[in-house]
């Protein structure tokens, strides 16, 4: 029912910056907030950014300051600007949609495929 397409992945250099986008497609009404996961190696998916239909964010320990979640509700994307990047911020991410309607209540969560980023040092 919904259709996700990150980009903006690659290689950086400790201290870089990234900007990942997703692309929504589908059925996209009753959208209540779209976020950001990783998945480093050996580890278990995490949430990074949240942001709600609303507008309001919410961000992992790890990343508060240097990540910011943004969305264009006109192009159905979602940003995620990533600054000041470390190693440890190598992982794939994954844009992920949840749905709610007071019919249905939660629908998804919807995945994309995910996008390496990867941050040497």
């Amino acid at each position: 029912q919904v259709q996700l397409v990150e980009s903006g992945g690659g290689l950086v250099q400790a201290g870089g910056s990234l900007r990942l986008s997703c692309v929504a497609s589908g059925i996209l009404s009753s959208i209540a907030s779209m976020a950001w996961y990783r998945q480093a190696p050996g580890a278990q998916r995490e949430l990074v950014a949240r942001i709600s239909s609303g507008g309001v964010t919410n961000y992992a320990d790890s990343v508060k300051g240097r990540f910011t979640i943004s969305r264009d509700n006109a192009k159905n994307t979602v940003y995620l600007q990533m600054n000041s990047l470390k190693p440890e911020d190598t992982a794939v991410y994954y844009c992920n949609v949840v749905k709610f309607t007071t019919r249905d209540g939660i629908m998804g969560p919807y995945w994309g495929k995910g996008i390496l980023v990867t941050v040497s040092s």
